[in-house]
């Protein structure tokens, strides 16, 4: 019986045994930047000795919106100390924007006539009463502007799209007759529409072309700063719906995006009522558009989740965020992990708003709006200048920001800051027309969105604002990956297709 007994055992064990080296676990790889030092460094090893973790289930089979892609602006600043750089440095930069082995742009983002991070006022459109166009050109946007888009494209493999934004019409155009503020004349919305048909037409025969537009930025105006013109949702909607979008159909171009709004989200819910009224009003809407400045901590979800419900076939894209009102650190990427960053509202936000403008740190408020809104249905997110100088400039306004890259081209010198790197956690590994799947995420310390890729991979992108790393387990089919993610730390994980 003794014996018996030792056999079973003996049997069960190797059974365990045989069936332990037939279970695979997750195959997965590991990319992380870190306020301790991590570069999008590859991970290979980790040493679990925390028996407390967290877990992250995926649901690859529950999908959400359709991304559109992720990217930055081409703006007049960017473009003009591009070219004040050696070739080399220009070329690297460019690369690390567009190339496959960079942050792989595939959304970007750039203004018509002038704007706040432009070298001076200009219009395509200078002559006063030239109401049919004929002297319109783009004449100011080729010593800079045209090289920069050009050269990212030679680099793209995939290409990228452009959402072209104007921040006001020619001053002759509007009613105060100044670049700043005022509202466009009536008897100017066919001038105005045919303006951007004609932007179509000139980018076009560059060899560029435009995949859609926001009507205006920032149609609340900037505070009377920098080149604005307001618009009331409902003076937005009638000109969309009786002159932008009849005239870009009826040129041609009905294919072009039209993205309304273009602010901040507390003010999305005022917007998309009378946007997405009825049919007539929304018909030529294919989106909307928002920017991040109204908090630097608060994404707001629910109003996300509300514009998404007026239209939820339509898209709903981020087209604007930087660090703002800060002079850029030069190459201290300590203070880019600290809580040291203050944004307009920290002096001019009226007192009962102050709440959502503290001091923050520039790489969390980067990782946790991307994350937040890309669980809240945004399908694209792009940020504002690609480079800047160590001023925050050039700016003719002075009105200074940071970029993820930084210039000096004195000394033809290039900073990537830890904002670059964050940025390509998303940008490189969740692809256009991937789409966001369902996360069970267990780790309240984390924050975590999940994309699957149209090549059948998946990129799981993990946030840790905590002074201390934290283990959790990631589970996919039944398979699992145990994972330590550093102190203060941005993590996207690649799985591959099986």
């Amino acid at each position: 019986m003794k014996r018996t007994k030792n056999y079973i055992l003996l049997i069960t064990l190797l059974t365990m045994f045989s069936c332990s080296k037939n279970i695979k676990p997750l195959m997965v790889e590991v990319y992380e930047t870190s306020a301790s030092g991590n570069r999008l460094k590859q991970l290979t090893e980790f040493v679990i000795k925390d028996k407390d973790k967290g877990k992250i289930k995926l649901f690859p089979d529950t999908t959400f919106q359709t991304i559109s892609g992720f990217g930055g602006a081409f703006t007049e600043s960017s473009a003009y100390l591009l070219n004040q750089l050696s070739r080399e440095n220009r070329s690297k930069i460019l690369q690390a924007y567009f190339g496959n082995d960079g942050a792989h742009y595939s959304l970007t983002r750039t203004h018509m006539n002038s704007c706040d991070f432009s070298l001076n006022n200009y219009s395509y459109a200078s002559v006063e009463g030239d109401v049919n166009l004929e002297h319109f050109s783009i004449e100011e946007d080729r010593n800079d502007l045209i090289p920069m888009i050009k050269d990212a494209m030679a680099i793209s493999q995939e290409g990228f799209k452009i959402i072209a934004s104007p921040w006001t019409a020619s001053p002759w155009m509007k009613d105060n007759k100044h670049w700043v503020g005022g509202k466009l004349l009536p008897e100017y919305y066919p001038t105005w529409a045919l303006f951007f048909s004609k932007y179509i037409e000139t980018y076009k025969k560059e060899g560029i072309d435009i995949w859609g537009f926001t009507v205006e930025n920032e149609p609340h105006g900037n505070g009377n700063n920098w080149e604005s013109m307001l618009f009331s949702p409902q003076e937005m909607t009638d000109f969309v719906q009786n002159h932008l979008g009849p005239k870009l159909e009826a040129d041609g171009y009905g294919d072009k995006i039209i993205l309304g709004y273009d602010q901040n989200r507390a003010g999305l819910k005022e917007w998309v009522d009378v946007m997405y009224k009825d049919e007539a009003s929304s018909k030529y809407y294919d989106g909307t558009a928002i920017h991040w400045y109204e908090s630097t901590f608060d994404y707001f979800p629910e109003a996300l989740q509300y514009a998404h419900s007026k239209a939820p076939n339509k898209y709903l894209i981020q087209t604007e965020a930087c660090v703002d009102a800060e002079v850029p650190k030069w190459q201290d990427d300590a203070w880019y992990w600290s809580e040291e960053a203050t944004d307009w509202g920290w002096d001019w936000a009226a007192e009962d708003q102050k709440y959502l403008h503290p001091k923050y740190v520039p790489v969390f408020r980067y990782a946790k709006d991307i994350i937040g809104c890309l669980n809240n249905w945004v399908d694209g997110w792009i940020d504002w200048n690609m480079v800047l100088d160590r001023e925050g400039g050039p700016n003719w306004k002075e009105n200074w920001c940071v970029a993820p890259v930084i210039v000096d081209p004195e000394q033809d010198e290039v900073y990537f800051t830890p904002i670059y790197h964050t940025m390509v956690h998303f940008s490189k590994y969740i692809r256009p027309e991937s789409k966001i799947i369902a996360v069970e995420n267990l780790e309240n310390d984390l924050m975590v969105t999940a994309a699957k890729n149209p090549d059948g991979s998946i990129a799981v992108v993990v946030f840790n604002q905590e002074p201390v790393s934290k283990v959790f387990s990631l589970e996919l089919n039944g398979l699992t990956k145990d994972i330590i993610i550093s102190e203060k730390a941005i993590q996207t994980i690649v799985i591959p297709k099986t």
